[in-house]
């Protein structure tokens, strides 16, 4: 892998890392791929694994207003918030857009369309 592509994934999964929404599981693939990057392992190899764990993790657009609509993500998110969040992903919906684009879902949505993975969602 180039250092040009490295760097950007290296960000990306910061990213994700950084993310308060991340998942257990995506945190874990992340600082999986970061671990085996420093100690030098073949990064192609780190990023396919990386890749295949988060593919396995992604909200839909669908699965996302479901959720922000139900009463857990009320209790989650609080009356207002769930509004917002849900008003903000049925527009998205309307624009095309197919999954969440929350602080930890876009860098591993950019991550996947990078490496050829998935399409492009509406941000992209």
């Amino acid at each position: 892998m180039d250092k040009q592509l490295l760097d950007y994934a290296s960000s990306k999964v910061d990213e994700m890392l950084a993310a308060p929404s991340a998942s257990e599981e995506t945190k874990r693939a992340a600082q999986a791929w970061k671990d085996a990057v420093a100690k030098g392992n073949d990064a192609d190899a780190a990023t396919s694994t990386l890749l295949d764990a988060i593919s396995a993790h992604q909200t839909t657009i669908d699965d996302l207003i479901g959720f922000v609509g139900s009463d857990t993500g009320k209790q989650v998110f609080g009356e207002e918030g769930a509004a917002k969040m849900l008003a903000h992903s049925e527009e998205r919906k309307k624009a095309g857009a197919r999954f969440c684009d929350c602080a930890a879902c876009r860098p591993c949505h950019e991550l996947l369309h990078k490496f050829g993975r998935e399409e492009a969602d509406v941000y992209l």
